[in-house]
């Protein structure tokens, strides 16, 4: 793109580096931002510096929110004996969307990659391993993504979990329904519903 000025390479560049967007779609994004009126690109802009002014992790899943706890924490009615723990907050809001769970959830933040190097210092782990051993568990739902790194992550957490928890706290696997290399984010509630029905002890 030698022949385009700076600020548009600039800008597709950082479009393209998003996942899920190629260069031909950051390019569409930039030039649709181009024609659109200036007020447009100039809200963009700020969206994006603002973004994570106000966020911070709720104190008691790690979800994403702008208070010490976040609205589903704070939800009366939730089954706070079942944990769903899942790895981005993204999985969070699917099954929100698929309306497939009462109980409340922890967010990881990520998986297992010893590659990329990412530890277990590097997720939320010991926050959940606190969180059981404070007690008034029934159930921890590991619904990690069927990967690699998910299940590595899902048998490092039963182990870490497994020297805390009591014999009643039963520690299961979202399993049927959906199929291996799929991600939580992209599933539809019938397939997430299926995969919550289905789960086995792990």
């Amino acid at each position: 793109m030698k022949n385009f000025p700076h600020s548009i390479t600039r800008l597709v560049d950082a479009f393209a580096a998003l996942p899920g967007i190629g260069e031909k779609t950051a390019m569409r994004l930039v030039f649709h931002l181009i024609r659109s009126p200036k007020s447009s690109s100039k809200e963009l802009g700020e969206a994006a510096l603002g973004l994570r002014e106000n966020l911070k992790f709720c104190e008691k899943c790690k979800n994403i929110t702008t208070s010490n706890l976040c609205g589903i924490c704070e939800e009366d009615g939730r089954d706070e004996s079942r944990i769903c723990v899942v790895e981005e907050a993204l999985d969070v809001l699917a099954f929100e969307k698929a309306g497939v769970w009462k109980g409340v959830y922890h967010v990881l933040h990520g998986v297992l990659n010893p590659l990329d190097g990412v530890g277990p210092e590097s997720l939320t782990i010991s926050d959940l391993v606190k969180r059981v051993a404070n007690g008034g568990m029934e159930e921890i739902i590991l619904a990690m993504n069927p990967s690699v790194e998910g299940e590595a992550t899902a048998m490092y957490l039963t182990k870490q979990l497994q020297s805390v928890a009591t014999d009643k706290i039963k520690i299961t696997r979202i399993a049927r329904g959906l199929p291996t290399g799929s991600e939580l984010s992209y599933a539809d509630e019938v397939t997430l519903n299926a995969a919550m029905q289905g789960r086995r002890d792990f």
